[in-house]
Parts: structure tokens; C-alpha cells; sequence
């Protein structure tokens, strides 16, 4: 019997970060040692809220959740109510999760499970700003060799910005700590707006969702028919793209993704390009690879492993 893959997700949910949860929780082949919460679509005190809420949909209150960064390194925090919803999870009405948010900051808990556990046995899952795993590699730099990799959504290339012409939110909000993370020699694995925007939602997959007739298909139902509205009205396309599920999916099936090593430097300081991954498909500079950075999908294939696992639920 293969061992399960360890992983801690990083995560500022956001409808697509608890479909990606869910999707974590439902799969055996991953055991999710926590879930670490950072401002990023909604305020901290929001996404803390929203992972717990999560856990209690997939029946994992076993799986501690902690509350990280209330801002970013050096900027303001911006937000993103205006896809999300206020909450972060509009859509279905939510109780308040019962059960308790732990006691310690996400950043020591992370520093201290990366120094506990055997050197390369956790896989980190950043679902949003990078903030939280950028502190803990500030904040403790043994750390980094001990990581395995770091998977993450964000960034974009072909499918530019999505926050500003150039940029994608989740580095946006944060490019200096994408900076730390890009540059800190872990092996990277980068699901960017040009791998994400093939995840696209449709009536058929949605209703698929629906059809379980289970709470966590109906509540992932709900979400999409929330989150497809904006997605709909800006790029006109036919449903919502579901970014962050693609990161675990690809723990769970590489097979359905297909991307380059490259190299991708964080633009920190352009006039109109702040927070812009530089990902240099084309290998026309001379710097080194540092991340693996994908740009397609088999989009039927991703959705029948989503529906397939969210069903176990």
C-alpha cells in the first residue's frame, strides 16, 4: 500500500479553495497534517472562519486549522469581495463553524512541523498569497531544504493579469513574498491563470454537483452558481474557472497537466507591472529554472476526478 502524501495547505478561501479542500479531504492518497489560514481574498478573521467552515462540510474536524498573517509583508492588504462575496464563501446560507481555531500562529506551527518531521516528507499547498510560507522561510531559513515542494496556484503568463493588466491576485497581493518563495530554492510547482482558466465550470459539470444529492455537492453547487457570475460577466465565458483545486488535483494525477521547468522572477517594483510573473517559457534568458510551470489541462479529466472524489463526501 502506497504511503499518503503529507501536505499542509495554505489557503485564503474563497469558493475555489473549499473546492480544493474538499477535494484534498476526499482523497486517501493525501494526508492534510493542517490547514493554515492568511488574508488574502477576504480578511483573516474571514478565511480562518471559512476553512473551519470547510471541515466541518467534509466531516474533518480532526484536521487543525490555524490562522496565519492578518497582512501582507510590506503593502495594504487588498481583497477580493468583489468576486467572492463579502464573506468569502457567498453563495449557500453557512453556520458558524463550532469547532475551535488552534491556539498557536500559523507561521511557528509551520516552522515547527517542518523542523519536527523527517526532512522532505511535506509538501506545502499555498492557495493563496504567499505571505504565511514566506515568514516561515524569513523567519526560519533551515527550513527550506527540509520542504519536499511547495505547489501553488498563482501567477499568469499568456492569460496575463487578473487583478491588474499584468498580474494575477494571489501574487499580486503579496509579490514580495512571492519573491521570498520563488527565490528560496524549493522545488516549485506553479498553476498560473494559463493552466486555471481550462478548469472552467459549465451547467453540465455544475449539475453533476448538485445531482449527488449529498451536503459538500450541493454546497460546491452553490458556490459555483455564486462564483460563475462574475467570471461569466468579465471574460464572457461559458462558467467559472476553479483556480486552486488544480493544485491538488495535480498531486493526485500529474498526468492531466502538462508545463515546462522554467525560470519565473516576481516583479516588485514596475509602474504597471507590480506583482507580474516573469516566467521565461521561451528560455530566452540565461537564468536558471526554478519552477515547474504548467499550461494545459485535460479539463474532462480534472473534473471527473473532482466529481468522482467529491462525492465520497
Amino acid at each position: 500500500m502506497t504511503t499518503a502524501r503529507r501536505i499542509i495547505i495554505d489557503t485564503d478561501p474563497g469558493q475555489d479553495d473549499a473546492v480544493a479542500i474538499l477535494l484534498a479531504l476526499a482523497s486517501p492518497e493525501l494526508e492534510v497534517l493542517g490547514i493554515t489560514a492568511v488574508a488574502g481574498n477576504v480578511p483573516l478573521a474571514l478565511t480562518q472562519r471559512n476553512a473551519r467552515i470547510i471541515c466541518e462540510i467534509a466531516q474533518r474536524t480532526d484536521v487543525p486549522v490555524f490562522a496565519g498573517c492578518d497582512a501582507p509583508l510590506v503593502r495594504k492588504l487588498v481583497t477580493a469581495e468583489h468576486v467572492h462575496g463579502k464573506t468569502g464563501l457567498d453563495g449557500p446560507v453557512l453556520a458558524d463553524p463550532t469547532m475551535p481555531l488552534q491556539d498557536r500562529h500559523a507561521v511557528d506551527w509551520l516552522i515547527e512541523t517542518l523542523r519536527a518531521e523527517p526532512s522532505g516528507s511535506i509538501t506545502l499547498c499555498p492557495l493563496g498569497p504567499l505571505t504565511n510560507i514566506a515568514t516561515a522561510l524569513q523567519r526560519a531559513p533551515d527550513i527550506a531544504p527540509r520542504i519536499r515542494e511547495i505547489v501553488l496556484m498563482g501567477g499568469a503568463y499568456f492569460e496575463v493579469g487578473n487583478i491588474t493588466p499584468s498580474a494575477e491576485f494571489n501574487i499580486y497581493v503579496d509579490p514580495e513574498a512571492a519573491q521570498i518563495v520563488f527565490g528560496s530554492g524549493v522545488p516549485l510547482v506553479v498553476m498560473p491563470l494559463d493552466v486555471t482558466h481550462k478548469a472552467l465550470t459549465n451547467a453540465v459539470r455544475v449539475e453533476r454537483f448538485r445531482a449527488m444529492g449529498t451536503h459538500a455537492g450541493r454546497m460546491v453547487a452553490e458556490w459555483t452558481d455564486f462564483f460563475e457570475r462574475f467570471d461569466r460577466e468579465k471574460y464572457g465565458s461559458e462558467g467559472a474557472p476553479l483556480h486552486d483545486p488544480c493544485v491538488i488535483a495535480w498531486l493526485l494525477n500529474p498526468d492531466l497537466f502538462l508545463g515546462r521547468h522554467i525560470n519565473v522572477e516576481i516583479e516588485t517594483e514596475g509602474r504597471f507591472t507590480t506583482g507580474m510573473t516573469v516566467a521565461d517559457w521561451w528560455r530566452v534568458s540565461d537564468r536558471a529554472p526554478n519552477a515547474l510551470f504548467m499550461r494545459d489541462l485535460d479539463a474532462e479529466g480534472f473534473f471527473a476526478l473532482l466529481t468522482e472524489r467529491i462525492a465520497r463526501l
